[in-house]
């Protein structure tokens, strides 16, 4: 599912105008990204968990060259589904 299919999806599912779902939709991810930078953790009761996790620096072997090369540091993010979500699926 694109985002603009997610957004349709919630203006139709809430009686929503596209606008405000898109809207919402940009909260939401605001609202991650800034609990990811707070406490390095998202939770949602039963739906998941979104972790920022640090990978740290290492040596790497670029593929055109076979050349060592430092991959440097980096903060990723991680989900993690929860037990409604994977029962929702199955």
């Amino acid at each position: 599912m694109s985002r603009t299919e997610l957004v349709e999806f919630i203006a139709a599912d809430a009686g929503l105008t596209k606008a405000d779902a898109a809207k919402a939709v940009d909260s939401f991810w605001k609202g991650v990204t800034k609990g990811l930078k707070e406490s390095q953790k998202v939770t949602f009761v039963g739906q998941g968990t979104f972790t920022a996790k640090v990978r740290p620096a290492r040596e790497g072997i670029n593929p055109l060259t076979k050349e060592p090369m430092k991959i440097p540091a980096k903060t990723v993010v991680n989900f993690k589904a929860g037990s409604k979500l994977k029962d929702s699926l199955n």
